[in-house]
């Protein structure tokens, strides 16, 4: 998402590397590829004049820390001031008092409401809640269609009633939800491409009838500033308490989440960062700031990697590398780990410093290379797995087939295999273990 500021930004600062004593003049030159940045990065231009104003205020009054030079004192002031215009700290979400808690989710028409509504209420189960979903979208039934199957691919309960008010339906299902000992009620309310009197009329209703305790509104961060005004309109309308940003994972040029905190003055809840329903996490500000500066991100890489990887399972591979005993079907396991971590070129913006590294995220596989290969490893019986010594050019072709590649796409991984193999078992030996499946040579 803020690939394009995060090189924009990372030039800029860089000439500071060295800088003896930052002045108005050499300041000037530092503000004036910040605001190009920013503005590039499609930010508010009210947004980027405040944020350029406080990092000057900053920048020439205070004093330099002492294990700071001018220029990291800059980038430091940039970072503190990133976090800010982000929201500052992490957003818990407002459910107290007694249950069914009741929150709604507003935006509008396309921004993945409805996917953000199922991935809220996956989030909240796996944080100890039982949330009770329902689509008040009397317009579209294809809308409550999509969320009930959402739902039910997820586990997750979708009161299904014939109410003909978006209102009725919201108070069937609290009271649904309160029968059932449900304690959060999702009310995924309807959208429509543009702002219009009748949508917040119908919203205004839900929200008079069922007095949710948390409100928040879905922004598409790919769609810019239209999302940053439709914000603000729905702000005015209701008793807003933050928003979620979806397609954080996109190639966007990530504007409307720098600018949709200070325009409307209310905090990020969460983001959604991919497409499946488990890629949905909370907001930090300051992880968010750093992987913009290109310093990486290095507590949500360990999150993901606690949530996706068997530790047992690693130490006993760990311990094979060294021996030079791995197969295919070690890799196949670690592979689905590994994905499981999202896009590797998003587990790459979390390293500090990969984003200097020229190349770096080009030599990383996409997600259809990575299909391919699992795909042909899953087309090898368990003996071709455990020895790749035995494919045969008709094995060979069997997997091809039943991959849907070509056998020079087996012949391509049977060799890195082999080659990765070797490399691995000298290491070991020089007591350089616990490579990991990551390292494959063009994986």
């Amino acid at each position: 998402m803020f690939e394009q500021l995060t090189d924009r930004l990372q030039g800029t600062l860089r000439k500071l590397r060295g800088t003896v004593k930052i002045d108005e003049a050499s300041f000037a030159e530092v503000a004036r590829e910040l605001r190009l940045a920013l503005l590039e990065a499609d930010v508010h231009f009210g947004v980027v004049k405040e944020f350029l104003g406080r990092v000057k205020e900053k920048a020439l009054g205070e004093a330099v820390t002492g294990s700071l030079t001018p220029g990291q004192q800059v980038i430091k002031i940039v970072r503190d001031e990133l976090i800010e215009l982000l929201g500052g700290a992490p957003q818990q979400l407002r459910l107290h008092g007694p249950t069914p808690h009741v929150l709604m989710v507003v935006g509008l028409q396309g921004t993945g409401k409805t996917t953000t509504v199922a991935k809220l209420g996956n989030w909240l189960r796996s944080n100890g809640r039982s949330p009770h979903l329902v689509s008040v979208d009397v317009h579209r039934p294809a809308a409550r269609d999509q969320l009930r199957i959402l739902g039910e691919s997820a586990g997750l309960y979708v009161y299904d009633g014939d109410e003909s008010t978006a209102a009725d339906l919201a108070v069937a299902a609290l009271a649904a939800a309160r029968r059932r000992g449900d304690d959060v009620l999702l009310v995924d309310t309807a959208g429509r491409l543009h702002i219009d009197t009748e949508m917040m009329a119908e919203v205004q209703e839900v929200a008079r009838r069922v007095r949710p305790e948390s409100v928040l509104y879905v922004a598409d961060a790919m769609v810019g500033q239209d999302a940053v005004q439709a914000a603000t309109a729905f702000a005015e309308a209701l008793p807003l308490d933050g928003h979620v940003l979806t397609k954080l994972d996109g190639d966007a040029r990530g504007g409307a989440s720098l600018s949709v905190v200070a325009v409307t003055g209310l905090p990020i809840f969460f983001a959604g960062v991919g497409e499946e329903i488990e890629d949905f996490e909370i907001f930090h500000p300051d992880r968010v700031a750093s992987r913009i500066l290109g310093m990486g991100d290095v507590l949500t890489l360990i999150e993901k990697v606690q949530e996706n990887v068997d530790v047992e399972a690693a130490a006993n591979m760990e311990e094979r590398t060294r021996r030079g005993d791995l197969n295919l079907e070690d890799f196949q396991q670690q592979l689905a780990q590994i994905r499981k971590m999202g896009p590797l070129s998003q587990v790459l913006e979390m390293l500090p410093g990969a984003g200097s590294i020229p190349g770096l995220k080009q030599m990383a596989p996409d997600e259809d290379e990575l299909r391919k290969i699992q795909a042909i490893i899953d087309s090898m019986t368990v003996q071709e797995r455990r020895r790749p010594q035995i494919i045969s050019r008709s094995r060979k072709l069997r997997i091809a087939a039943g991959s849907g590649s070509g056998i020079p796409d087996v012949n391509r991984l049977l060799k890195r295999f082999a080659q990765t193999k070797k490399m691995m078992k000298k290491l070991g030996k020089k007591g350089r273990g616990g490579m990991r499946w990551a390292n494959l040579p063009g994986l």
